[in-house]
């Protein structure tokens, strides 16, 4: 090779060398960005910023103050911005819709709106499975369920046990002069807890409250006349799986009552609820066989105190607000999935 040739060949290959380094250090860059970027796609406000929540209408129509950070300042949630301003639809990190309204026409979907494809929509209901009808319709669209299920995504539950005794005085026992009580408004003969009552009633004295008998009670009465009552039945209107309401957290716990319970099984009530806190009626072959039991711990005062012991290790929280609710999604929102469909709604409702 001559001279002339190595000389030129020198720079070639520098210059060859240096294009391939800005080559390589530019596909990193931009590989760089590319996962910064499906990162901030997936939860664009998942580490840093506020998460806005668009509640899109509000639950049976009532709707609540959201001034201020109401998260922060009621709940002690940051960086959670809710809101009910449809004209913030385009800027919300997440979009709830309350299926009531949803199923009966009273509300729709924003179809015809541009959504962000960062955007999650969130399918919201506390009633059980029966009451949660047209829901093929809705396959597809959302990527979040908030129900009182421990498998939803956002799981909010009428009620919930907490470590430390609730410093709540009940009347004693011998100083209670109703055996059992129950309240009910929405009563149907078919329904499993309408049989049972029937049977049980012919054996133990029962007061019952409530729209169905025309004895509504109103909020101030509730617990007092509760709390007034050796048991109260917390019957569900369904037997589905963890569906308990306010029948049980409100009504018989935070009255002091000892619950009978007619609602998903055994096992479930033990998994939510403060140890040997209730008495479920599988537990017995017959109404019958319950009275019983019941006449027995009535007038047996130390096994009928036992059910109301936790009391002094537990108690309970209930949740009512249901800006409270709400709050919760920013709680869970870095542990979501972020690319989530339910494809089958109702499959999952009704599982």
């Amino acid at each position: 090779m001559t001279s002339a040739a190595m000389t030129t060949s020198g720079p070639r290959a520098c210059f060859i060398l240096f294009f391939l380094h800005v080559v390589i250090f530019l596909s990193l860059l931009f590989y760089n960005s590319f996962l910064t970027h499906h990162a901030l796609q997936s939860h664009p406000n998942g580490a840093h910023g506020d998460i806005r929540i668009l509640v899109w209408h509000w639950p049976f129509g009532r709707s609540y103050s959201l001034d201020g950070n109401k998260c922060l300042k009621m709940y002690n949630i940051s960086r959670c911005l809710l809101t009910d301003d449809r004209a913030d639809f385009s800027a919300a990190d997440v979009v709830v819709f309350h299926h009531y309204e949803l199923s009966r026409g009273l509300s729709s979907v924003p179809l015809h709106l541009d959504r962000p494809t960062s955007q999650h929509w969130v399918w919201m209901s506390l009633e059980p499975p029966v009451n949660n009808v047209n829901l093929t319709q809705l396959n597809g669209l959302f990527n979040w369920t908030m129900s009182y299920r421990r498998d939803a995504d956002i799981s909010i539950p009428y009620g919930q046990t907490m470590l430390g005794g609730d410093n709540l005085s009940f009347p004693a026992a011998p100083n209670r002069s109703c055996f059992a009580s129950w309240v009910v408004s929405k009563y149907k003969p078919h329904q499993t807890r309408a049989a049972f009552y029937q049977r049980l009633k012919k054996h133990v004295p029962i007061e019952v409250y409530g729209r169905w008998n025309k004895k509504p009670l109103p909020d101030k009465k509730l617990m007092p006349t509760i709390s007034n009552c050796l048991f109260y039945l917390s019957f569900e209107n369904s037997e589905k799986k963890d569906y308990i309401s306010e029948k049980l957290w409100r009504n018989a716990f935070q009255a002091g009552a000892v619950p009978v319970v007619l609602g998903p099984n055994k096992a479930t009530y033990e998994a939510m609820t403060p140890p040997h806190s209730f008495i479920h009626v599988a537990d017995f072959n017959s109404p019958a066989d319950l009275a019983t039991y019941l006449k027995v711990l009535s007038v047996d005062r130390q096994a009928y105190e036992k059910y109301l012991e936790w009391h002094n290790t537990y108690r309970i929280k209930t949740y009512s607000d249901w800006r409270e609710r709400l709050c919760q999604i920013c709680v869970k929102y870095p542990s979501l999935p972020a690319r989530k469909v339910y494809y089958n709604l109702d499959s999952w409702v009704n599982s």
